[in-house]
């Protein structure tokens, strides 16, 4: 009983909730949001001992779907939006192979010439592996296509079958064959996720930490979605963030905040992050407008931010405060309450043994259900009756949260 047995007490205080959802880098429709909130809602329902159903959502301009649970003898409902920006994504990752190699290039210039990626490994290493397993998977891509090429253009003048050919006859023969081998590297990055990766470290490198003018007209059509949203008759606005979607979601609710459009009695605003990888950008020398966004969004009143995150998840800085390590927590530090997933108590033991080396799916277990889940519970909170601050009110920081300050670049302003 305990803590969990006084939740089910509480008074019901969310019969309707807006919910938002933004994606991290994912070209991928938004509809396998819906089908995973689907498999995994029924997943969890059926473990928790609760219900919760999906509809169609009514058309709108944002892809989304209706949910409604009863949980504890509480009955919700819960209208969910994805934020859509795969569209931005798709174009960026629309490049040659050879554009592609000039991206590795500039991107390890930006992270090791400044020092950012070493001091990003201070603390986490499984997502600094991450970003320099495709610059290495690249690399060995290259050299195994050359060496095709040299192999080809040593051996063709041998070959008995082709009766001997000049040597620019055999120079261009290994060339081909070193091209057909790297477009079939790309072909199979489904597997090798080697050019995905690439793109998605490439994208905030390019800019250096800053947001692309395409980026920013996106953040400024999703805060006015969001505005709206606040305006009109719902108990809880909540923004959910993941991966990358997390620092969208920082600069999206401060621009929003800033600008007054948090009606005092409006629902409630709420912000979940979910593994997030605010350092991979906010210690970039140029991202001065996510530094100083990090800063003002951890100081406000008007917002209840919980960031969670695993340290079973390679991909995200797991316990990491993205304000404090960015080095810009202010005088009077509010947000956010940063605490763990705990996978592998969460987890069944066999689960934890199929999932623990599928670094991208447990990248995506916070949008998941678990056999033995613990204070975190995706449905609930996005389907569930209790506001997120109500939820997480008495929940204490993990005590192993890394909160000091490691970033080398601090500026808010160019």
């Amino acid at each position: 009983m305990g803590a969990e047995q006084a939740k089910h007490d509480q008074a019901q205080e969310v019969r309707h909730r807006r919910v938002f959802y933004i994606p991290g880098y994912d070209p991928i429709h938004p509809r396998r949001y819906r089908e995973l909130f689907r498999k995994e809602g029924a997943a969890q329902a059926a473990i928790s001992g609760y219900e919760i159903t999906l509809k169609p959502a009514p058309k709108s301009a944002h892809y989304g779907w209706h949910a409604q649970s009863c949980i504890h003898g509480q009955d919700t409902q819960a209208d969910v939006a994805v934020l859509v920006w795969s569209d931005i994504v798709r174009d960026s990752m629309d490049t040659s192979i050879p554009a592609t190699y000039a991206q590795l290039v500039r991107t390890a210039t930006e992270y090791i010439g400044t020092g950012a990626l070493f001091r990003l490994m201070r603390l986490r290493k499984g997502p600094v592996i991450a970003a320099l397993y495709p610059i290495g998977m690249l690399l060995l891509q290259l050299v195994l296509a050359l060496a095709l090429a040299y192999a080809v253009f040593a051996l063709s003048g041998y070959l008995p079958a082709l009766g001997g050919v000049t040597p620019i006859l055999g120079a261009l023969l290994g060339a081909g064959l070193g091209v057909l081998l790297l477009r079939w590297f790309k072909k199979q990055d489904g597997k090798f996720f080697a050019y995905y990766l690439m793109h998605d470290y490439a994208y905030s490198a390019r800019h250096k930490g800053a947001n692309p003018p395409e980026l920013e007209a996106r953040i400024a059509l999703f805060t006015d979605t969001i505005a709206e949203a606040l305006q009109t008759d719902t108990d809880e606005v909540l923004v959910v963030g993941h991966s990358s979607g997390a620092h969208l979601a920082v600069s999206i609710l401060s621009d929003l905040i800033r600008s007054g459009r948090v009606p005092e009695d409006g629902p409630k605003l709420a912000f979940l992050s979910l593994g997030q990888v605010v350092p991979m950008v906010s210690f970039l020398r140029h991202a001065h407008r996510l530094r100083a966004d990090l800063a003002y969004l951890s100081a406000r009143n008007e917002i209840t931010w919980v960031d969670v995150t695993a340290p079973g998840d390679g991909c995200a800085f797991a316990l990491c405060d993205p304000v404090s390590v960015s080095g810009v927590a202010p005088e009077g530090k509010r947000w956010p309450l940063v605490f763990s997933a705990q996978f592998t108590k969460s987890l069944s033991p066999a689960r934890w043994k199929e999932l623990r080396w599928r670094f991208f799916r447990l990248h995506f277990q916070y949008l998941c259900a678990f056999d033995a889940p613990l204070d975190y519970d995706y449905f609930q909170i996005t389907a569930g009756p209790l506001t997120l601050a109500t939820r997480y009110k008495n929940r204490p920081a993990s005590a192993s949260r890394i909160d000091h300050a490691v970033s080398k670049f601090t500026s808010t302003a160019p």
